[in-house]
């Protein structure tokens, strides 16, 4: 399924840079910040808990500035209440329409879509995850969000941990959803795109027991690395992977393939073609005729 996107030459040029401003940092919030989601295809308030940065990925296509110091490295969830409040009071009053580059974006976009708990790092990484998913339901709750959903992004490390699966358990009761991410098919180019310590299996089983208890998002990440996009084979094996995640008994309803669409930690990674991505949103569909295989170009 091909996906409308900032790429689409019916989009102004507002909400192209609206898709490209994905700033985790806005006017005073210290953890609260409005994004326009192409995945999302509308407002997503995102909730920052990692401030300090720390992430146990090093993705090669991060966005994340780790070269500066983060202005705060602590959690202060009161806070995080109030900025949630304000944010939503903007969306709903329409203040946040006003302020660029939101006043360009046309109105089918001026939607709460989601809160989503995605920022400088991995979110269940945070101690008080659980808490923090009490202040988005209460949030949603008291603005009658019911449309909107409580989107948890992430690289599927810790799931296997009881506190955070006590959390996606309540939020499996007030409109939650996991978007979980899957880069590879092989733990070697898992550790060349994601680099990270955990092992590659981890990510597999923790998918596979998350997707087991409720329904799942898969995210990929296809970028071309030294000019490079990723090969036949390498995509088999991702393909393959979420085949035996279904197999397994995994409920993968949606695949997002995505590409690059800001600056990236390292300077090799580029966005591969909009040609390059609907030929491998094709070729996973084939492979995964029951799951919605979204596309997304780059900007």
């Amino acid at each position: 399924m091909m996906t409308p996107d900032a790429s689409d030459p019916r989009a102004s040029e507002g909400l192209r840079q609206a898709f490209t401003s994905h700033s985790r940092h806005w006017q005073q919030f210290d953890y609260v910040y409005p994004v326009i989601s192409r995945r999302s295809q509308g407002l997503s308030i995102g909730v920052n808990l990692n401030p300090d940065t720390v992430c146990n990925f090093d993705c090669v296509y991060c966005c994340v500035d780790r070269t500066r110091p983060p202005a705060r490295r602590d959690v202060d969830l009161k806070q995080v209440e109030a900025e949630l409040e304000q944010m939503i009071g903007f969306a709903v009053g329409g203040q946040l329409w006003q302020e660029a580059p939101f006043n360009d974006v046309p109105p089918a976009y001026r939607t709460i879509r989601d809160i989503a708990f995605s920022g400088d790092g991995e979110p269940t990484a945070y101690s008080g995850f659980e808490a923090a998913c009490h202040i988005a339901i209460e949030a949603r709750r008291r603005h009658g969000l019911t449309d909107a959903r409580i989107v948890v992004i992430t690289n599927a490390t810790l799931l296997h941990q009881p506190h955070v699966e006590r959390a996606l358990q309540l939020l499996d009761e007030h409109g939650g959803d996991v978007w979980g991410k899957l880069d590879a098919g092989t733990e070697a180019y898992y550790q060349r795109i994601d680099r990270s310590s955990v092992p590659f299996q981890r990510i597999l089983d923790n998918l596979l027991m998350c997707g087991r208890r409720r329904p799942l998002t898969i995210q990929v990440m296809l970028a071309a690395l030294h000019g490079e996009p990723i090969d036949d084979a390498e995509f088999e094996a991702l393909t393959e992977r979420i085949v035996e995640l279904k197999r397994g008994g995994a409920q993968v309803h949606t695949v997002q393939l995505y590409t690059v669409a800001r600056q990236a930690a390292e300077s090799y990674v580029s966005p591969l073609s909009n040609e390059e991505m609907d030929r491998r949103g094709r070729q996973m569909s084939k492979r995964l005729p029951e799951v919605d295989v979204q596309v997304y170009h780059g900007v």
